[in-house]
């Protein structure tokens, strides 16, 4: 009875170049000769995402002694605001509107809340400064609630998976050199961690805090393809 063949095995450390996305790659490449060909190789990635979208609250109220002074006082600032954000760009639904009136001893209370979702960031400041420069105390404007959305937080996964996967393969296509094989298609690619935090450093509490971060590293086997023959010249 014929020896089992025995597979041969190819260990590489190679350095990743630098790359904006933050890519990083690990390898354990073994050339499989068990009826074929093959390169195994880790790849990893990390990105980040800065928020896509910012929440503001802005509340407003009025304490009189006639229901209608209160209401009144209120709805004059309440449409300066509502009128002021859709001339800077935002969308009616991305303003909110709500209100409250309700008497206290000998006064009547009205008071009224904007929320306003704002997805660029420069419309942002500049409604802000002006409602407050026009306003004044007469509003309490909340600082921003950056976050993301939904479709952010998944086109983040998606890229860096992505970034492992392009990473791998150029790893595999550095062992394949190394020992004299070009790299042909890929057999199995499967994710083996995701991993997402976010950021908690406080230099600029605006922004920073609410940075995420993503990680994926992902295996990957590819076919090796035998060596190139050159044709002699007759």
């Amino acid at each position: 009875m014929a020896a089992p063949v025995q597979a041969s095995r190819v260990f590489a450390s190679l350095q990743p170049a630098d790359s904006a996305a933050a890519h990083t790659g690990e390898l354990e490449a073994g050339i499989l000769m068990q009826g074929g060909r093959e390169v195994r190789v880790s790849g990893t990635a990390e990105l980040s995402a800065s928020p896509d979208r910012a929440r503001v609250t802005i509340a407003l109220s009025s304490s009189k002694a006639a229901a209608a002074e209160a209401k009144g006082s209120v709805q004059r600032r309440l449409d300066y605001i509502v009128q002021s954000l859709r001339q800077g760009g935002v969308t009616e639904e991305n303003i909110t509107v709500s209100k409250e009136f309700y008497r206290i001893s000998n006064a009547y209370q009205m008071e009224a809340t904007v929320s306003v979702i704002f997805s660029d960031f420069n419309k942002l400041w500049s409604s802000c400064n002006l409602l407050v420069e026009k306003l004044d105390n007469s509003v309490n404007i909340s600082p921003p609630h950056f976050y993301h959305t939904a479709d952010c937080l998944e086109k983040l996964r998606r890229e860096v998976c992505l970034g492992a996967v392009t990473n791998a393969r150029r790893k595999a296509q550095e062992v394949c050199r190394l020992v004299g094989h070009s790299l042909g298609k890929a057999l199995v690619i499967r994710e083996e961690e995701m991993r997402e935090w976010e950021d908690q450093t406080e230099a600029d509490i605006k922004m920073k805090t609410a940075t995420i971060y993503a990680a994926s590293k992902v295996l990957a086997t590819f076919e090796i393809k035998g060596k190139e023959r050159h044709k002699k010249n007759r």
